[in-house]
């Protein structure tokens, strides 16, 4: 499986105000069954301290199955759900020797990296006033963006615009790119 940051971005979700990724998307994006990634928690509790792995309530399962369409397959299950941090998924990268765990786990840190950087760039665009300080960090946002969205932007001789509407303000970008001649 070739993995890019779009694949591992579309599985985060927010559990108490953390982003993670559920231990069914962390066995798919390996590769391997969710047993087998549970199976790894288990078997080696001192790498998975408090924080690094959480296990859902009922009632935060039942919601995710709400509002997230995907998770529809897990309305049924008895077994528990478990969110990883982004630390736990590095903890996970200790275990797990497979080629494509080694690959998953690149895109994986690549995308939290990428997440962290527009995050401190918006908290950082939130609080300047003046256009001048807004506009470099307003580029930068944007650049991070199109890295995050890589290759789901249709490159073509035209312009691509996006636009973000976050809590605290609007981002629009265009990203001209030419199509490479092969």
């Amino acid at each position: 499986m070739n993995l890019c940051i779009d694949d591992v971005d579309a599985k985060i979700v927010e559990i108490r105000n953390t982003k993670v990724l559920l231990d069914c998307d962390v066995a798919f994006l390996y590769g391997v069954e969710t047993k087998r990634i549970n199976e790894a928690v288990k078997n080696n509790p001192e790498k998975f301290p408090e924080g690094y792995v959480i296990t859902l309530n009922n009632n935060e399962k039942k919601e995710l199955v709400e509002i997230f369409d995907q998770f529809n397959p897990l309305k049924h299950s008895s077994a528990p759900l478990k969110a990883f941090t982004e630390k736990g998924l590095y903890m996970l990268a200790t275990i797990l020797k497979s080629p494509q765990a080694t690959q998953t786990t690149l895109v994986i840190i690549e995308t939290f990296a990428k997440i962290k950087e527009l995050t401190r760039t918006v908290k950082e665009l939130a609080i300047k006033t003046s256009t001048e300080e807004k506009k470099p960090l307003m580029q930068k946002s944007g650049e991070i963006i199109s890295d995050i969205l890589g290759d789901s932007l249709n490159i073509s001789e035209t312009e691509t615009t996006f636009e973000i509407n976050l809590a605290v303000m609007n981002i629009k970008h265009s990203v001209k790119r030419k199509k490479d001649k092969k």
